[in-house]
């Protein structure tokens, strides 16, 4: 099992309002599986993703990833294993626009011990993932939408992560850019074993997971299996 989670519980405060986007959540999920979560704005879907990435902490419960509590590491420790185990597909991109492709796929690699020729090399293996390599001295400002979502998984997958969360992918995209990237996406999970977790409104979308939960009121209402996990198919850390 690569991902544990045990009656985990988030709330926050909003005037005299207590909202509980996460309510004693537990869920397992292994090593290669590609997980959709759905469900209405505002029932916890984004807040469980920050959680599993440890950019947020939790009121109670805990989460185990690769053998490793997160919920008990301190801020310092946290944010190293971050770095070293988790990559982030946002929904806007977030890219540098003063930096090319290559040098935006680059950035996460700067806050690990790797010397410049392995930094070229997993930035060049990145590219080639996501066809990008031809475009790899581009700005952002240079590239179509699609390209800069494709270098934000580059970007997502170099440091090759224990886990991929992407937070709405295709949400800012058009109906043909969001089907290239929801390809992509079941391409780094089927042919390299890739263990991803999206959030997304699209039922459609959601179809190309192997499992899909529900997520309502801080809690799973349903799971559903249609494909075997990709882990076997690639030995990952």
């Amino acid at each position: 099992m690569l991902i544990e989670i045990r009656n985990l519980t988030k709330q926050f405060r909003k005037g005299e309002e207590t909202i509980k986007p996460l309510d004693d959540v537990t869920l397992d999920i292994d090593r290669g599986e590609f997980v959709s979560l759905m469900g209405p704005s505002g029932t916890g879907k984004s807040t469980l993703l920050n959680q599993i990435a440890g950019i947020d902490r939790p009121d109670s419960g805990t989460i185990t990833v690769a053998g490793t509590e997160i919920t008990s590491l301190s801020r310092s420790r946290l944010a190293r294993w971050r770095a070293e185990n988790v990559g982030y597909i946002f929904q806007t991109h977030n890219l540098i626009p003063v930096l090319t492709a290559y040098e935006n796929v680059e950035l996460p690699l700067l806050l690990l011990p790797f010397d410049r020729a392995e930094r070229r090399r997993r930035v060049q293996i990145a590219l080639e993932a996501v066809d990008l390599v031809d475009r790899a001295s581009h700005y952002p400002r240079q590239l179509s939408g699609g390209q800069e979502q494709r270098v934000g998984i580059a970007r997502a997958i170099v440091a090759d992560p224990t886990v991929v969360v992407a937070d709405e992918p295709t949400g800012d995209l058009d109906t043909a850019t969001s089907n290239q990237i929801l390809d992509l996406l079941q391409r780094l999970n089927r042919d390299l074993g890739t263990t991803l977790l999206m959030v997304t409104h699209d039922e459609q979308a959601a179809e190309i997971a192997g499992r899909k939960l529900r997520l309502n009121d801080g809690r799973i209402l349903e799971a559903e299996h249609s494909l075997e996990p990709a882990g076997s198919q690639a030995d990952r850390k």
